[in-house]
């Protein structure tokens, strides 16, 4: 058993999860991240402090697979945090709704029901949903993405309240945080210009927001925003 607090992180291998598992590896935890499969260049330049569990979340199997995995592990977790997500467009269908139900609600819900013994008894533990804020308002575009996206925050209300006082349950629902290499100027400033602020935080601002969820311990079914005042443009 490791003597580090273990932090598990879905969907990490990229952007925002791969960002906060580096910072928590910094902070001194050690971080377990699951992905659909490992990047290229991991083969040349390992992860420093970063297990890689790989997991398929569009399939019963795949996330009772991971599941069984962890629970053989006989883990002792700090935290986790559920960041995997998908986005596709509507005109996919069901097959579209289908996939981003598994990563935003299934795949957690299972998780959850099971994690409970992966926690230490006794000491503080967490429990993290990386919604988005489009999802408190809805979006003509991408019916479905904001449906399971609401899905997941509505399930950490429950869990919240399922789990408490051994558990906190929490979500966090950002707004633009990253550009795409592949974003063009004028889309950049369309953008930017929906938030009061205006900027591009950076991935830090979702490391910032774990980090205060993980540390006060009067906190659980809330949802905690990340939108740069995007609320306050009319």
């Amino acid at each position: 058993m490791s003597a580090k607090p273990v932090v598990l992180i879905t969907g990490g291998a990229q952007r925002i999860g791969l960002h906060c598992a580096k910072r928590l590896v910094a902070e001194g935890f050690e971080v377990i991240i699951t992905c659909r499969q490992p990047r290229a260049e991991w083969r040349q330049s390992p992860l420093s402090g970063i297990e890689v569990l790989v997991a398929d979340f569009a399939t019963l199997e795949g996330i009772q697979e991971l599941i069984d995995t962890l629970n053989r592990r006989q883990l002792r977790l700090r935290a986790l945090i559920h960041n995997a997500s998908a986005w596709m467009d509507d005109e996919r269908g069901a097959a579209a709704m289908q996939q981003m139900f598994m990563v935003h609600m299934q795949a957690p819900y299972l998780i959850n029901l099971a994690c409970r013994d992966w926690f230490v008894p006794g000491q503080p533990a967490d429990i993290i949903h990386l919604s988005d804020y489009v999802a408190q308002r809805g979006s003509a575009k991408h019916l479905a993405y904001c449906a399971t996206k609401a899905g997941l925050e509505s399930l950490s209300l429950s869990f919240a309240a399922r789990y408490a006082p051994a558990i906190k349950v929490n979500a966090i629902a950002p707004s633009l945080i990253l550009f795409n290499d592949g974003d063009e100027e004028d889309y950049r400033q369309r953008a930017l210009a929906k938030s009061a602020l205006g900027i591009e935080p950076g991935p830090d601002v979702v490391y910032q927001a774990i980090r205060y969820l993980l540390n006060n311990p009067y906190v659980t079914g809330t949802c905690l925003e990340l939108n740069g005042g995007r609320d306050l443009r009319r």
